[in-house]
Order: C-alpha cells, then structure tokens, then sequence
C-alpha cells in the first residue's frame, strides 16, 4: 500500500543507533528526504552510507547532521542545516536516549546509593531528548499548520523495569509528554498536527547483545531467560520491527491517531506472569 510519503522531509534523532537507523532507512525508501540527526557524526554518516547502497531511484536524499539534543543551540544548527538541504521538515521521530549503569541498581550499586546527578543525567537523556526538538520543530509545525511528531519511547515508561529506575523514569515522563503535547499542538495550533510514542520493548541490538546472549555458546544468558519468560511470543525483538508502526504514525492512514503510546513487545506489557 502506497504511504504518500514520497517528497515529505523527515528527521530523526537517534538516527544513527539501531532503532531509528532503521526508521530513518525505511523512511529514505519511501520517497523521504531524511535528516540524520546524531550526537556521532561518524555514525550518523555511517548510517547514510548504508542507505545509499540500497537506495534506489524513489529513495530520498538523506542528510547526516551532527546534533546534541540536549542543547538548544545545537538544535537550532541542526535545524538551519536540515532546512538547507530540504527546506522544511513535515515529520521528526525522537530517538535519541538511553541509560548509564550509574542510574542502575546491581548487586554493586543499591537504590540507596545512586547519586541524584546521575538520575538527572538520564532522565534529561529520555526526556529533555525529545522536548527540546520538537519545540524547535513543533515550531515550524505551528507555522505551517501541519506536521507529525513521533518520539521513541519504552515498555520501560509503561512497566517500570525492575533495575533501570531512571530509565523507567524518563521514559515514562516521554510518555506523558507525548500525550500532553497532542492536545496542546492541536488546542492550540492545528488539528492536522499529530503526537504520538511508540513503545519497543526488548530488542536485540549490538548494545545489549552481551547482556542477553553469551557470545561462547550462542544461547541465552541468565538475563535474557529472564526476559524471555515475561513475552508471550518468546523472543526478542529485531530493531526493523519497529518500523512498520512508525511509518503507519507518520502516514496518512493514522490521521485520527494522536496522544498514543503504542507498544511494540511481543505482548510483554499485556502479560501479567500469572
């Protein structure tokens, strides 16, 4: 089915990671002209080098742009970059985030003596990650009276998970952020401004593969069995399953779809372990 996307110009913060690498590739196929925002340039350039091997005469051009989401500064570089190559920007998917073990309980660190810095420095990496561009780009959005925001959340901001305290945190204040700014964006601007969050739960991906899988025998390790028996499907997740959801948030087809958090997880969240 044809998504009508071809000639809209998206960004994706994130874009060089595994989720939203694969988000912004799906998107370039689609007829995108997508901005790859980044905070390494090296693997926001990466990134573009690979769609380029696969692109085909539909694709669209694809930009790499070094970012720093957390600083408004940054951002507003970015964005004068993107709209140099583009002109405008019609959609931005919010991916940039992640976690420190610093903010992690373990049988090293208990909850009790987790600096407060520390859940501040990711909370903000959660949640600041996705205010601060979509108010530089919500911006435009006002302006032109239409436009699509997508932020990349967590089953973790759904179900706090057990040790990622401010993780959980953050991305549940992603969620809630999410809904907030659907009502304000079509209250007080247009009702063709869209927000919504998808929730991916456990994915595989080069970051977390040591943890789950033990490199020696190729079987799961302690944790990952863990994980395993909480999804129904009974396994993990890869990186590209997370697009479908994305381009059906940023298509037409989901143009009565705002102030959603949808999970993406294998029916993690819809398990109670009785």
């Amino acid at each position: 089915m044809d998504l009508n996307l071809t000639g809209k110009v998206a960004v994706v913060t994130g874009g060089g990671g595994a989720i939203c690498g694969e988000i912004a590739k799906a998107l370039a196929l689609e007829g995108v002209n997508t901005s790859i925002w980044d905070l390494s340039i090296e693997a926001a350039e990466k990134e573009a080098q690979d769609i380029a091997k696969i692109k085909t005469e539909a694709s669209g051009d694809v930009a790499p742009v070094q970012c720093n989401v957390l600083n408004k500064e940054s951002v507003q570089g970015a964005l004068k970059t993107t709209a140099e190559c583009f002109g405008t920007i019609d959609i931005l998917i919010n991916g940039a985030g992640g976690s420190r073990k610093e903010a992690t309980t373990s049988p090293e660190l208990s909850f009790f003596d987790i600096e407060p810095d520390m859940l501040t420095e990711v909370v903000k990496l959660n949640y600041l990650s996705a205010v601060i561009p979509s108010q530089a780009v919500g911006r435009i959005f006002a302006q032109k009276k239409s436009g699509v925001i997508v932020n990349i959340s967590s089953i973790a901001g759904l179900q706090p998970l057990t040790r990622s305290i401010a993780y959980s945190n953050g991305k549940a204040a992603t969620n809630n952020f999410t809904r907030w700014l659907a009502v304000h964006m079509a209250r007080n601007y247009c009702t063709k401004i869209r927000v919504n969050a998808i929730a991916p739960g456990f994915i595989l991906t080069d970051q977390n593969r040591f943890l789950l899988i033990d490199q020696k025998t190729k079987s799961f390790t302690k944790r990952g069995n863990q994980i395993l028996s909480f999804v129904p499907m009974n396994r993990l997740g890869n990186p590209e399953e997370i697009v479908g959801a994305a381009l059906w948030l940023v298509s037409d087809m989901a143009s009565f779809v705002t102030g959603a958090v949808i999970p993406v997880d294998g029916g993690f969240t819809a398990f109670s372990g009785v």
